[in-house]
C-alpha cells in the first residue's frame, strides 16, 4: 500500500509538472453586453472523486449560475458522488464522470474524454488551478474562453485574507478573469457550501434523529473518523467524549459512523450509520452543532448550514475550514481538550451570535 501511494506521489507531481504550463486564459476585450449574450452553456471542471473536493465547489457554481443567469453547465468529474450530490441543481445539465479507476475502464475514460469535444461551451471553468486532469480537460474542451485557475494578477491574493481556502480561489480568480475579458462580475459575499437538502429530505432526517435519541433536547453531533493521519486515536477521542459529556448533560451526543461501521469511542454513544450521504446530511441539518475532523462528513456537515466545528491536525486549515454560519476551526495541536470544549461552550451559550463576538471570545482563551 505504501508503495502505491508512493507511486501515486510521483505521478501527481509528474503531471503537475507536465501541465502548469498549459494553457493561459483567453482573454477577450469585447463588450461587455456581447459577452454576457454568448454565456449559455458552461463547462466546469473538477476531476476528483472526493466528498469534499466536490461539496467545495458548490460556492462557485452559485456564483456562476448568479452571474450568467439561465446559464446551463456541464460538470466533468470523477467517480459516483457527483449525481447525488447535485441532484437538486436545477442549472446542471449533464454531469460527465471519469471512471475512478482509469486502467480498468480505459475505454470508458477515452470516451468521457472524447464527449467534451464534441459540445461546444461558451465557457470552459477549470476550478483548481494546481489539478493537471482540469487544466488538460480545458484545453481539450470546444470553448470559447477557457478559463485555467489562475489568478489574472500577481497580486490577487494579497486583496483578500481568506484567499488560501480552496472554495474561495477559484471564485476570486474567476471574477479576475471575468474583469479582464470586460465582463462586470458578481461582487457579492461568497456563499457557503451547499448540499441543496429539499424540505422533504430535512422532514426525513428530523424523523430519522428522532428514532435515534426520542425526546427534544438539542443535539451534539460528533464523527470520529477520517482518512489516514488526520484520524483522532480512541485515546484523544475517548477524553474529548468524556469532557463533552460532563460539559452538556442535558445535551443528546449522538455519533454519525463512516461507511467502514468503525467508531473511535467504542460506540458508547447513540449512533446513526447510513450509505446515503442525503440522509446523513439531512440529519446532521437537524442538529445544533457537528464537530469532526477535517474530512467529507465535515464539509458535509457545513453543505446543510449545520455550524461545524473542523478539528486540525496535519492538514491546511485556512485551505479546508469550514467557513459558514459561525462555524470555526480548532487547531489541536496547540489547543487542549478542555480549551476545545470551552471553545465549542463559547457557541453554544452565544446561542451562535455574530461571528465577530464569538470570535473576540475564543481569542480571548488562548
Amino acid at each position: 500500500m505504501k508503495i502505491l501511494k508512493s507511486i501515486n506521489v510521483v505521478r501527481r507531481n509528474l503531471m503537475h509538472h507536465l501541465t502548469k504550463n498549459i494553457g493561459n486564459s483567453k482573454l477577450n476585450k469585447e463588450g461587455e453586453s456581447t459577452i454576457k449574450a454568448e454565456i449559455k452553456r458552461i463547462l466546469i471542471s473538477r476531476p476528483n472523486a472526493r466528498l469534499g473536493n466536490l461539496l467545495l465547489i458548490t460556492p462557485l457554481l452559485e456564483e456562476v449560475t448568479n452571474t450568467f443567469p439561465g446559464c446551463k453547465i456541464d460538470l466533468f468529474v470523477k467517480g459516483n458522488l457527483a449525481p447525488i450530490l447535485f441532484k437538486n441543481y436545477d442549472n446542471v445539465d449533464k454531469i460527465i464522470q471519469l471512471p475512478r479507476k482509469p486502467f480498468k475502464n480505459l475505454l470508458q475514460y477515452i470516451k468521457v474524454w472524447i464527449s467534451i469535444r464534441k459540445t461546444q461551451y461558451d465557457i470552459a471553468i477549470n476550478v483548481d488551478k494546481n489539478s493537471s486532469s482540469g487544466r488538460l480537460s480545458v484545453k481539450f474542451s470546444n470553448s470559447k474562453f477557457k478559463f485555467f485557475g489562475d489568478p489574472t494578477t500577481e497580486d490577487i491574493q494579497l486583496k483578500y485574507n481568506d484567499y488560501e481556502h480552496i472554495a474561495k480561489y477559484p471564485i476570486y480568480n474567476f471574477r479576475s478573469y471575468l474583469s479582464a475579458i470586460n465582463f462586470i462580475p458578481n461582487n457579492t459575499s461568497i456563499g457557503a457550501l451547499n448540499l441543496k437538502l429539499s424540505n422533504s429530505e430535512i422532514i426525513e432526517g428530523k424523523k430519522a434523529l428522532n428514532n435515534i435519541v426520542n425526546n427534544d433536547k438539542k443535539t451534539l453531533c460528533i464523527y470520529t473518523y477520517a482518512t489516514g493521519d488526520k484520524c483522532y486515536s480512541e485515546l484523544w477521542w475517548g477524553k474529548f467524549y468524556k469532557r463533552l459529556k460532563t460539559k452538556y448533560p442535558n445535551y443528546n451526543i449522538i455519533e454519525i459512523l463512516p461507511i467502514e461501521n468503525v467508531s473511535q469511542i467504542n460506540f458508547k454513544a447513540p449512533f446513526f450509520y447510513s450509505k446515503n450521504l442525503r440522509e446523513i446530511g439531512a440529519l446532521i441539518a437537524n442538529t445544533e452543532v457537528f464537530i469532526g475532523a477535517d474530512c467529507g462528513i465535515m464539509h458535509l456537515a457545513s453543505s446543510v448550514q449545520t455550524p461545524t466545528i473542523g478539528l486540525f491536525s496535519i492538514s491546511e486549515q485556512k485551505k479546508y475550514e469550514p467557513y459558514y454560519n459561525h462555524s470555526i476551526a480548532i487547531n489541536t495541536n496547540k489547543t487542549s481538550i478542555l480549551q476545545s470544549i470551552k471553545i465549542i461552550a463559547c457557541m453554544i451559550s452565544q446561542n451562535l451570535s455574530l461571528r465577530v463576538t464569538t470570535t473576540s471570545k475564543i481569542t480571548a482563551l488562548y
